[in-house]
């Protein structure tokens, strides 16, 4: 009787000590490791996006964007100046704005943001600039003196202001079908995302 109750004994309290070692251990199970490879997975270029129509025209949009800023800045002299600030800040930010929504697209890291509707964001930016740079263009067209660097601020303003109307149809239908290459293709990877993570934590009794 002894000696089990010794044994008893013993084995509680080697419970006891593999729980509180567990408690105290630094090195606790936890899901960190699936979410970070799941977000490090989701960063790659998608190739197939840049060698679509979406992905093609943003590229030009950059560049043509690029261009005219760059022609717009080597005006040294105005008067009056309102045409050139005005295409000025219109070329810089459809630069920067659609630049940025390009590395999004490219890097997939718009799948890591399921809630936000992306093709509206797309058609949103393109009608815009499309906008912007018609106006810009028409203002700069009429108040410029005739000097080769607003003349090809101009042509370039134009220029991109098509490809970005061509863009905003684009977006446009897709949105209207309710084609979505952001919305069910992000949510789908989200989801599965979410599913392997559940899945190594029903795995692991001790996380319960």
């Amino acid at each position: 009787m002894r000696n089990n109750e010794e044994t008893e004994g013993f084995d509680g309290e080697a419970s006891n000590t593999s729980m509180i070692s567990g408690v105290n251990s630094p090195y606790q199970p936890t899901t960190e490791p699936v979410l970070s490879r799941n977000v490090f997975r989701a960063i790659r270029c998608d190739r197939e996006y840049l060698k679509s129509h979406f992905g093609i025209l943003k590229v030009i949009e950059v560049v043509l964007a690029l261009i005219s800023f760059i022609f717009i800045e080597t005006i040294m002299m105005c008067s009056p100046c309102a045409g050139v600030y005005l295409f000025e800040f219109v070329s810089c930010s459809a630069f920067v704005v659609t630049g940025v929504l390009l590395l999004i697209f490219s890097l997939n890291l718009h799948t890591k943001v399921p809630h936000i509707n992306w093709s509206l964001t797309d058609l949103i930016n393109t009608a815009t600039s499309t906008f912007f740079f018609f106006l810009a263009s028409v203002v700069l067209a009429a108040l410029n003196h005739q000097s080769g660097a607003e003349i090809a601020a101009v042509i370039f303003g134009f220029l991109v202001m098509a490809v970005y109307a061509l863009n905003t149809f684009l977006a446009s239908r897709r949105w209207r079908l309710g084609d979505t290459r952001d919305g069910p293709m992000q949510t789908s990877e989200y989801i599965r995302a979410r599913t392997a993570s559940r899945g190594e934590v029903e795995s692991r009794p001790e996380l319960q």
